[in-house]
């Protein structure tokens, strides 16, 4: 009998590189109000909303704007990051991640894409990759941003899948905590000393063969 499990991937840092993009966008923004901040403290912007990202940065630089500057600081960031996402094509694919989603493919398991970032659909089309997944849920669907599971409790609905049978690929801590809380099985991409709360943790999916998907299917 096949085992049904739902697959949930993030977008950002698990199946293409956007992290640089972003990182170069908010870093540029920073400057321009005076703020400096390395790619250590850039780790910390992984996985979470584009509000709470300039509150983050605004804390660091100990800098207050009115609700006006802020907005407008926000459209400039998405601005300058859609200037890069526009250049994107299939060569940005992160390694493996063709082989582990045709894999999951051929044995029949749903999968969802459950990404904070508003920008998820036109990421996919851009990389060709928009049709291997039964449904996209991304910053346009959601109100609570992660750490909050709902990203991925509303991709699991619109599988049909217990939360208890759903896998989570993330690249950051607060994306893990949500898979955490939510009941799925955390599986971190990148750094296990910063992922360290997954169930398990490889630096990419190259580490990743296809008995260990077998597992995740079978248990």
């Amino acid at each position: 009998m096949q085992h049904k499990k739902g697959f949930i991937f993030d977008l950002d840092g698990v199946i293409v590189d956007t992290a640089k993009y972003h990182f170069l966008a908010w870093q540029k923004l920073a400057a321009g109000i005076g703020i400096s901040f390395t790619e250590k403290e850039n780790e910390q912007l992984k996985g979470v909303s584009r509000v709470r990202s300039l509150e983050k940065i605004l804390e660091w630089g100990n800098t207050t704007l009115s609700e006006e500057r802020f907005q407008e600081l926000m459209d400039s960031k998405n601005t300058d990051y859609l200037s890069h996402i526009d250049t994107m094509s299939e060569t940005e694919i992160l390694p493996d991640v063709e082989r582990v989603l045709r894999f999951l493919e051929d044995n029949e398991q749903p999968m969802a894409l459950g990404s904070a970032s508003k920008n998820a659909r036109t990421i996919l089309q851009k990389v060709k990759l928009i049709h291997r997944f039964q449904t996209i849920v991304d910053g346009t669907d959601v109100s609570k941003a992660k750490p909050n599971p709902e990203v991925f409790l509303k991709a699991a609905e619109r599988l049909d899948i217990a939360p208890m049978d759903c896998i989570v690929f993330e690249d950051s801590v607060a994306g893990i905590e949500a898979a955490n809380t939510a009941g799925m099985v955390s599986i971190g991409i990148g750094d296990p000393s910063v992922l360290n709360t997954a169930d398990h943790v490889f630096s990419d999916f190259t580490q990743m063969n296809n008995e260990f998907l077998n597992k995740l299917i079978q248990q």
